[in-house]
């Protein structure tokens, strides 16, 4: 027989529990905002540039690993260590460092010291300004706000306008909450970190829409059920898909997480923290979304009405 981790007939009442869980995460959403204007994010050398160093290893091949290791015991903030070209070809980027271009400068004193030129030969050493400029940071705010009008434009098309707006409010509920999650714990916040933010926005819609388009199958199947047994319904139905989805994603993410390494950390990071508000936000926030916006304004409960079978 094959192993069910959840029951083929679930009758957990999600919605009864929204009443609870919706004005907590209305209440994270105006902490993490806070925390974001009041604190800020950990940028790193792709929003405030730095000091790049090129050097080339006399061995045959650059041990990466080492060098980051090294470096980050300096105490200098973000350092970037990346292979390029031939093996023995390493480039350092190192964060801004308070204190002007004195501190700079001491910064760069410090890894070559630390290197040594017994094994190294440094080939170059250049101020480099941020990757993401003011124009591009513009621009990218501008994708994404046109992507969710893209989205609610489908939704609706595809679904009803109250399934656009509950796509769109989990959407900004997990991106408003990831950003609050790096204002927190101050991770690094570099172009992986928006890579990141990013992938959790696909992994939240396709989760929502699994569950919209269960709630729309059984909205024509039964059309006296009431709005709130039909979510309910539709969410015990998709539940076993939906946690092992998010379950063997995790298992995954926690083995990047561990073993990895620093270059990968904050991404996947972000990555699980995500996959978690992503699962809690399909059930609790784009399901009361169409229960206060009136999905079903007439329904009315009758004695046969019966939930679909899965």
């Amino acid at each position: 027989m094959p192993i069910r981790f959840i029951p083929d007939e679930t009758r957990i009442p999600f919605m009864r529990l929204a009443r609870i869980g919706f004005p907590l995460s209305l209440a994270a959403m105006a902490v993490s905002l806070v925390l974001f204007f009041a604190v800020g994010l950990n940028l790193g050398i792709d929003f405030k540039g730095g000091t790049l160093i090129e050097v080339q290893t006399k061995t045959a091949e650059a041990d990466l690993g080492g060098i980051r290791q090294t470096l980050e015991s300096l105490g200098l903030g973000d350092v970037e260590v990346q292979g390029f070209g031939t093996p023995n070809d390493v480039l350092i980027r190192i964060a801004t460092q308070p204190g002007g271009d004195a501190a700079q400068q001491a910064a760069v004193t410090k890894v070559q010291q630390t290197l040594g030129a017994e094994d190294y030969t440094y080939r170059r050493v250049e101020v480099v300004g941020p990757r993401v400029a003011g124009d591009l940071a513009w621009t990218g705010t501008i994708s994404v706000l046109t992507t969710m009008v893209g989205v609610l434009l489908y939704i609706w098309f595809r679904f009803e306008w109250q399934f656009a707006i509950g796509a769109i409010a989990t959407l900004v509920h997990d991106v408003v909450l990831t950003i609050g999650f790096f204002a927190i714990v101050q991770l690094d916040f570099n172009l992986s970190s928006i890579a990141a933010i990013l992938t959790i926005v696909g992994y939240s819609l396709n989760d929502t829409v699994v569950v919209f388009d269960r709630i729309r199958e059984i909205l024509r199947r039964y059309k006296q059920m009431s709005i709130t047994e039909v979510i309910d319904v539709a969410t015990n139905q998709t539940l076993s898909r939906t946690v092992l989805t998010s379950l063997t994603t995790l298992i995954a993410l926690f083995a990047l997480f561990f073993f990895g390494g620093e270059v990968i950390r904050s991404f996947t990071a972000a990555m699980i923290w995500g996959v978690f508000i992503g699962t809690y936000s399909s059930i609790f926030i784009g399901g009361p979304i169409l229960i206060y916006f009136n999905l079903r304004p007439a329904a009315a409960q009758t004695p046969d009405s019966a939930p679909a079978k899965a």
